[in-house]
Formats: structure tokens, sequence, C-alpha cells
């Protein structure tokens, strides 16, 4: 009888434990691990520190880990912090935390380590890695704030830029199996604007992996990250740098994890080396944007953000060999092809998919969206004051054959129909022209950033994040069939 109630209760028990663990996976619970470590100049010892959390972590069945800034290595003076730089792709040290990863199998954020520039060897970006469970690079960020702070009756002198470059764009949130992550860094966190930007693009979690001193971290390193917890209604995971590095530099520690509500989930305190496993929910994150639904209340018509440079995709530079994009100056083009003057390029008869008189109309070399076309007198006027009348009404007029046009082919009911008349509006090539882009819904995370990827349209260059050009065939290959459309269209309506 004994032991047929104890069997009973085991039974219970397991049966209680299936249903939480079910429930935890039906509300959307992951799992991560924040880190802490005190990283010194051996990069070989921090090495072994990052492998040993990971190991560790792992059999808890965390699916992403969080590792502070300088994880890869803390050296106490300029020369020795270029000259254990490592290059992103090739490097040995990323490239054991990519193993790493697919050894484990878990997601790591491997944030601010020291990526070689192999262009400027004087120079550093301070890199912040996302590496997917199987060891690929999902994204990376280059810090955008540096740490500058010299006060001269302190003799304090802490200035990362005299060996290091800023990053040069926000990263859109990256698709992670924990939710959305916004990548930053460190000192970027004393600038609201930027995470207020990552959570409008739809962050989840904000990520502050940090290397902060004793005497800021004491003063600031609490109330700041909870406020960026609770403005943005976001998780925020800050792996942190603690204890002595060297004779120069000690950190304050404390790696956390807070809830969009502000509560403090995980704190690793001055321990080092350790990690603490949150739970992140879900359900927790939509009540709070439900119960107080601050983005709802924005007053986008008083104040917004307008001026962002985002990049979705990676940097050339992050990129395997194998798979990066090749860098082309201008418009592919043979020998002895007719062609259009379109201010300092040239566009190729076969690009040309509809010409009227005094106006044509071209395929696109970057495309910011599928079906993006350009419209430009053939005579090279500047700006829309310098046409005729008789042009100024032969352009609008194409214009609106060619938004028809796109919407037929791409099957839709909107389009974007803009002119960056003027430098100060954003244009480049001096040479009027009308972009025309055919709209869904959903095709870009919030609808102003269509304005930011025209700013950048024409600036392509190696490791810029604007549309990778495309090739030959494709662009003629597209104009033809536009043509094909445009005369079935044209047909259609009783024109020629």
């Amino acid at each position: 009888m004994r032991n047929w109630h104890l069997n009973i209760l085991r039974t219970v028990s397991r049966l209680d434990f299936i249903r939480q663990v079910s429930k935890r996976s039906m509300s959307g619970i992951k799992k991560i691990a924040v880190c802490q470590m005190t990283s010194v100049a051996d990069k070989a010892k921090n090495l072994e520190v990052v492998s040993s959390l990971i190991s560790n972590a792992a059999k808890e069945d965390v699916q992403m880990l969080f590792f502070p800034e300088a994880c890869d290595y803390l050296c106490d003076n300029k020369n020795d912090t270029l000259n254990s730089a490592e290059p992103i792709i090739g490097g040995a040290t990323v490239g054991s935390y990519r193993q790493l990863a697919a050894q484990y199998n878990v997601w790591l954020s491997m944030g601010g380590v020291h990526e070689k520039d192999e262009e400027n060897p004087s120079k550093i970006s301070n890199t912040h890695i996302i590496i997917d469970n199987k060891g690929n690079i999902v994204q990376t960020y280059r810090k955008l704030h540096l740490f500058d702070v010299e006060i001269p009756e302190r003799n304090i002198r802490l200035k990362e830029s005299d060996f290091c470059v800023p990053g040069s764009h926000i990263v859109a949130p990256v698709d992670t199996p924990i939710g959305k992550v916004g990548l930053a860094i460190c000192y970027d966190m004393r600038f609201p604007e930027l995470s207020t930007a990552l959570s409008i693009m739809k962050a989840e979690i904000l990520t502050y992996p940090s290397a902060f001193t004793q005497h800021t971290g004491a003063a600031h390193w609490h109330v700041i990250l909870r406020a960026r917890a609770i403005e943005n209604q976001c998780y925020v995971i800050a792996a942190a740098q603690s204890g002595t590095h060297n004779a120069k530099r000690k950190s304050y520690g404390h790696a956390v994890c807070i809830d969009p509500w502000g509560e403090v989930l995980a704190d690793c305190e001055e321990t080092s080396p350790c990690y603490k496993v949150v739970e992140i929910s879900e359900d927790k994150l939509k009540d709070v944007r439900r119960n107080m639904p601050v983005f709802q209340h924005r007053r986008g018509n008083v104040y917004s953000l307008y001026c962002l440079s985002v990049r979705k995709d990676l940097l050339n530079t992050h990129i395997e060999p194998s798979e990066a994009v090749p860098d082309i100056p201008s418009c592919p083009e043979t020998p002895d092809e007719p062609c259009y003057a379109f201010g300092h390029v040239k566009v190729p008869e076969t690009c040309v998919f509809f010409k009227s008189k005094l106006t044509y109309a071209f395929v696109n070399l970057r495309c910011v969206i599928p079906g993006h076309v350009l419209v430009a007198p053939i005579r090279m006027a500047e700006r829309n004051k310098d046409l005729s009348e008789e042009e100024a009404q032969d352009f609008y007029k194409t214009i609106r054959i060619v938004q028809s046009l796109m919407e037929r082919v791409h099957s839709c009911d909107s389009c974007t129909v803009t002119i960056q008349d003027g430098e100060n509006a954003g244009r480049t090539v001096h040479h009027l022209h009308c972009h025309v882009m055919p709209r869904k819904k959903g095709d870009f995370i919030d609808n102003d950033l269509i304005y930011l990827e025209l700013a950048k349209h024409d600036q392509f260059k190696s490791g810029h994040p604007s549309k990778p050009p495309r090739t030959r065939e494709d662009m003629v290959e597209e104009a033809t069939l536009l043509k094909s459309e445009l005369q079935k269209m044209l047909a259609e309506d009783g024109r020629s």
C-alpha cells in the first residue's frame, strides 16, 4: 500500500512537471545566459573562460549567451591593443567563437571584439557579433558612440577614439530564437535615441555588452539600464566585465538582465567569471506593452526620428569571401552599345524599357525594393526648374505611365513616387530623376525608412549597406519584361 501511494505521488509530480514545462513553452518562455568575466591581455586565457561559460550554460538548456565588451582581450596600452586585433572573417578568435556556437548548439552575442582594419592599421572597430547555433555570423554592429573622457585636473584620460573608429549605422533588430535583438555596446546606453530607434523597429531585447568603469558604474549603471528597459518596454541584457584587468583598468561588473517593467531579473554583482540564467517571457513583454501602450501614444506628428542610417545586411567585410558582393562602380555596359547620359554614369539602351520624345525610364542598378525603377529627362536637366514646359509635361506623363506599369507587374495598388530635387534633399546624381517604387504592406519596418534608403541609393561603395548592384543580365531581362508588359498595357488602354 505504501509503495502504491509513492508511485501515485511520483506520477502526479511527473505530470505536474510536464504541465509546467508545457506551460512555459506555450507562454513563449526562452532561456538566456548573461555572462560576466575579467578579460586580460592574454587572448588564450580569455577564450578558455568563454569556452567554460558556454559549456556550463549549455547544460542548462539556454538558447543564447551574452558576453561582454572586450571578451576577446583587454590590454593596458594602445600598441598592444592594436597589435592584438584580428579581422572578423579569418580571425582565429572569432573562428573559435563560431566553433563553440556550433559545438554547443547555442546562439552567441559576443559584445565588442577588437576588429582589425586591414586598410588602416592605426585604428580598429569595436564590433558586436551575433553568431547562430550553426556557427554562422548572422549580424555585426560597430559601436557608434566612443567613450572619450579627458579630465586633466584629475589626471583622467580615457579616449577610445585614440585607437578606434566609430560605426556609421544603426543595425536593424536581429531575429533570434529568443526574439528580436537590438544591438548596442556599453557607452551607447547613454544615448536614448539609439534604443528608441531600435524599439520603433520592433526590437524586443536591447543588448549593452559593457566594460563600465568603477566610478561611472556605481553612479549610473543600473539606473540607465532600467530606464532603457522601461521607456522602450524591452528586455535589457547587459553582459559585463568585472574586477581588475591590469594596473590601469578595473571594471564595475554587475552583468544584468532587466524585464520590460524595469525589474532586475538577474545581477552577477562582482563575481567573475560567472553567468546567470534568465527566462525571457514573450507574454510579459506583450502584457507590459498592452497595459501601457506608450508607442501608440507617441506624437509622430510633433517629433520623430527621421535621420536614421540603418543597416539590415551584413557588411561585405563580414561575409565569407565566396559570398561577398563584388563592388561595381557604375552601370555595366558593353562596347559600342548606345547609352544615355545619366549624370556621371551611362545607362545602356538595353536597360531602358520606355522612351518618349523627351523622357526615358530605365531599370535600376541597385533597387531599394523589387520593381524600383527610375524616370529621367533625356536632356541632362539638373533640377525640376530647369525643365521646359514641354519637358515637364512629358516627364510627369511618363511617370504616370511607369507607375501604372509597375503596379500591374507587381500586383499592387500603391507606389512611392519621389524626386530628390537638390543636394540638400538627398540627391547625389546631378540629373533630375524620379524614383518609382511599387509598395506592399510590410516591405519596411517603418514607412519613413524608405527615404533613408533613397538617401543612400546613389552612394554605394564596398562595405556600404545599400542594396548591392545587380548583374547586367538581370537588368536586361527585367527591361525586356517591362517592355513586353508595357506594350500589353498600352494596347489595352488603346494607346500605341
